[in-house]
């Protein structure tokens, strides 16, 4: 059974990624201290303790990767998250990134397509901390219409298009960020839903994420 420890060694190293997160342009103080509070290692197996602070992307198995922490902060960044802010994250992946969301106060409700993943994050280690998380398998294209509308909606894989269903459950006034396909890249968009059912676009970096699927596997 492994142990979970979070020592000084590892707030340092915390401290270190903030330090350099700041330094690529990241001034949300929420998401800072968001990242500053949680654990990375606790998310990645024992085998990259030592190399869990890192700014890069690890593996986590079902051909799946916990996002480099500069890529979880620039997207919880775009999103803008208020406290009590009801939030739909397509692909929970390690969890990773729906705990920033729920350290910030979020209610996040995450759906996850790879049976074998969401049958891990059962057991996930901070469950006890962080109620606010819901936990969903299901079809991220789909979405959770039972429980829309969302306040906030953020996809964590490489989307082909703009989810019509998705945009549906967003309220009006809400936001989501998405990174669109552009090749080997994608492009960050952010979109805001007008009140009158009107979008509005705006992109940001390009980077690179696992492809977003439809269907369930497993």
């Amino acid at each position: 059974m492994r142990e979970f420890k979070d020592t000084y060694r590892h707030k340092g190293l915390r401290m270190q990624l903030v330090k350099l997160l700041q330094q690529k342009g990241i001034t949300d103080e929420n998401v800072l201290d968001a990242i500053k509070n949680i654990p990375r290692h606790f998310f990645l197996d024992s085998a990259f303790d030592k190399i869990a602070y890192e700014d890069r992307a690890f593996p986590i198995g079902e051909d799946q990767t916990i996002s480099q922490p500069y890529t979880v902060a620039y997207q919880t960044q775009l999103l803008q998250i208020k406290r009590s802010d009801k939030v739909l994250e397509i692909g929970t992946g390690s969890v990773y990134q729906a705990s920033v969301l729920a350290e910030m106060g979020a209610r996040v409700f995450t759906i996850e397509r790879q049976k074998k993943l969401f049958e891990l994050n059962k057991n996930f280690i901070l469950k006890s901390k962080y109620p606010n998380i819901k936990f969903f398998y299901g079809d991220g294209f789909e979405g959770l219409p039972t429980f829309a509308p969302f306040d906030k909606i953020i996809i964590t894989a490489a989307a082909p298009f703009i989810p019509p269903k998705l945009i549906q459950q967003l309220k009006d006034g809400g936001l989501m960020v998405i990174p669109v396909d552009e090749g080997n890249n994608q492009r960050m968009l952010r979109i805001t839903k007008m009140a009158d059912g009107s979008l509005q676009e705006e992109a940001f970096d390009l980077f690179s994420f696992v492809p977003m699927l439809t269907g369930r596997n497993g």
